[in-house]
This record gives C-alpha cells, sequence and structure tokens, in this order.
C-alpha cells in the first residue's frame, strides 16, 4: 500500500510540476478584437479565390497522407515536401549563396532592388523543416515589391538541433546584416525583419532581443501567421483545429494531451519552458518596438497568438497591426503569385512599408 501511495505521490508531484512548466502571465485580457484604427479584414466577398481553393485541395492531400506515420517519417515528408514546393518554377530574381558568418543563407535579388534596402527573412517550416529554397516565392516576391535585397538564412533545424541553436543563428544574421549587404560591406539605409509560421515567431522574439541589445532597431517587422505562444494557450489553437487544413491534422491531435503532459513534452524537446519569451514572443514585454504587421487567416489556429500579440502590444505602446483574412491556409502568402489573396496580402505588405518610410505609423 505504501508503494501505490509513494506512486500517486510521484505522479501528483510531476502533474503540479507540469502546471508550473506552463504557467505564465493571464493573456486572456489580449482577446478582445484589434482597435479597427489597427487592423482590418480582407479578401473577396465570395469568399475564398478558386486558385486558393485549389491550393487547399492540394494541401488536404498532403495532411492525408501523414496519417498513420510515424514521427521521423512524418519529418522526412515535411522536409521533403516543402523543399519540393518551388520545384518547376521561374524566377526573375537572382538567388546569391552567401555565409552570414558561418550562417548559410543566400540574398533573393530582384532586377532593380537597392542594396541599401534589406529584408532579413526567417523561413517556417515548425522549426524542423524549411529553408531558403522552400520560400523562394515569399522571398522573391518581397525584393519585387518593396524592392529591397532579401536575405534568407538556413539556421539549425530540431530536432538534429536544439531549438537555442536557430534562435542564436537568427540573432548571428541580424548582426550581420547591420553591417553587409548583398555587395559586400555597408549598413542599410532601410532595414525588415519578416518571417512565417515558426520563422514569425523567431522573428517577434528578434525584435524583443534586438531592443533589449540597444542595436539598430529594423524600420519594422513582418510576421506571417507567427506562432506567438508556444505554450498553444489561445482559443483558436482549438477552436480552429477544424477550419485549418494546414495545421490542423499535423498537430490538432497534440492538443489533445493534457497541458501538463505537453508542458513536460515541450521542455525536454526544447529545453526551456513554453512560456520563456524567448519562445513565446507574446509573453516578453512588448514596449518600445519596431511597426509592426501581423496577418493571419480567420480559419487558422495561430488567429488569437496574432490577436493577443497586437492587443499587448498597442497597450504597451508599440504601433502594431493585425491584419486577418477569412478562410484562407495557414501562410496562403506563398501560393503567389496564382493565388490572388497572396498578392493581395504582399500588396498590404508594400503599403504597410510605405506608411512606415513615410512616418505614418
Amino acid at each position: 500500500m505504501s508503494i501505490f501511495f509513494a506512486v500517486l505521490f510521484i505522479i501528483l508531484v510531476f502533474w503540479l510540476l507540469g502546471g508550473w512548466l506552463g504557467k505564465g502571465e493571464d493573456l486572456s485580457v489580449y482577446d478582445h478584437p484589434v482597435d479597427p484604427t489597427a487592423g482590418g479584414s480582407f479578401g473577396g466577398s465570395a469568399g475564398p479565390s478558386p486558385e486558393h481553393r485549389q491550393a487547399e485541395n492540394e494541401i488536404r492531400a498532403m495532411g492525408s497522407q501523414v496519417k498513420g506515420m510515424s514521427r521521423k517519417q512524418m519529418l522526412q515528408f515535411s522536409r521533403d515536401f516543402m523543399e519540393e514546393m518551388p520545384a518547376d518554377r521561374t524566377f526573375a530574381c537572382e538567388f546569391r549563396p552567401v555565409d552570414v558568418n558561418g550562417v548559410p543563407g543566400e540574398w533573393a535579388l530582384a532586377p532593380g532592388s537597392d542594396a541599401s534596402r534589406r529584408v532579413l527573412y526567417l523561413h517556417g517550416g515548425a522549426f524542423i523543416a524549411g529553408s531558403p529554397n522552400s520560400h523562394r516565392t515569399i522571398t522573391s516576391r518581397y525584393s519585387e515589391e518593396i524592392g529591397a535585397a532579401v536575405l534568407a538564412v538556413d539556421y539549425r533545424l530540431m530536432p538534429e538541433h536544439r531549438r537555442q541553436a536557430g534562435i542564436d543563428d537568427c540573432r548571428t544574421a541580424y548582426r550581420w546584416i547591420l553591417e553587409n549587404g548583398p555587395d559586400g560591406p555597408s549598413a542599410p539605409r532601410r532595414l525588415y525583419v519578416s518571417g512565417d509560421s515558426a520563422g514569425g515567431n523567431l522573428s517577434l522574439a528578434l525584435s524583443n532581443w534586438i531592443r533589449d541589445r540597444g542595436l539598430r532597431r529594423p524600420d519594422g517587422v513582418i510576421a506571417l501567421s507567427p506562432l506567438t505562444d508556444a505554450s498553444n494557450a489561445s482559443p483558436s489553437m482549438r477552436t480552429n483545429v477544424e477550419t485549418d487544413t494546414m495545421l490542423g491534422p499535423l498537430f490538432g491531435s497534440l492538443l489533445k494531451i493534457p497541458r501538463p503532459l505537453l508542458s513536460w513534452f515541450y521542455l525536454l524537446e526544447n529545453r526551456m519552458r513554453s512560456v520563456n519569451p524567448a519562445v513565446s514572443p507574446l509573453r516578453a514585454d512588448l514596449s518600445n518596438l519596431p511597426p509592426t504587421l501581423i496577418q493571419v487567416s480567420e480559419a487558422e489556429m495561430l488567429l488569437d497568438d496574432g490577436r493577443r500579440y497586437v492587443n499587448k502590444a498597442r497597450a504597451a505602446g508599440s504601433p502594431a497591426f493585425l491584419q486577418t483574412w477569412p478562410g484562407l491556409l495557414h501562410v496562403w502568402q506563398i501560393f503567389n503569385p496564382e493565388v490572388p489573396e497572396a498578392m493581395e496580402a504582399f500588396g498590404k505588405i508594400r503599403e504597410f512599408v510605405a506608411d512606415v518610410e513615410a512616418g505614418r505609423v
């Protein structure tokens, strides 16, 4: 009987510690709608375009393929799928490999792009997949839309490396781009940081780190469907599982696991608590940050991650903006130029950059 109570006690302690690991600031106060002057919903009144529906059908077919896969098989499938995304495409951009102080990277350079205008782009892929190659449709479009040289870095991925390794690579890249352009050493005249999904998380966390280190701030930060809270606490993480065609099949089952257990899994895999601001930028001090734009679909699991971030940043006095589209895929911007909503989103990014440079935000 004493063994039974000892085991019960150990389980109870384990459970309580798991609850503590995932416990942090109550973010539900930021679940209200964004100020109308700081956001907007876009897209056609008839719903997603036929081109978007075609892309969604392709992603849905991919989701059916991962059912029953082992974790190792899913990892390789995800990596192969992402690397094949730009296959058979032609680009007007030049893609120039570069060593970013030990971190592999490449410049995306559209004809006529200005080397003094720069974007540091951090790709998505759930921290386990993706590369500069997989996101060429985004980096090339950035270069074309705002006339900038776009640096994409191949930061270290999990599980081969710890989460901190990828964070360190992004910090290294930012220090490097402050002093180097595609044509050699020089300081940027304009500088932006951007990323999608996991890369959006890294971009927002990097923005906090830049401020705390007293480095030159980027002129603006643009996050596409970012994960802002690694504790998965925002309401849409669960309410939008069925409508998120991309993330739902991949991660929906994880949310059935009790949060204390998830917190332990996160700690063991990432070597840090899920509420650590280094991996959950929403949980940091969001004051004194550069103008920040978040774009997210109203159908995806990360909708409220974006809403909470913008509301908290604005409450702290930072200029932050949220743009949403109903019924779209997670990071639909990658499907440009075929999907009209992707081109509309880049048009809004171009407008945001113009507003930043005109001093309107």
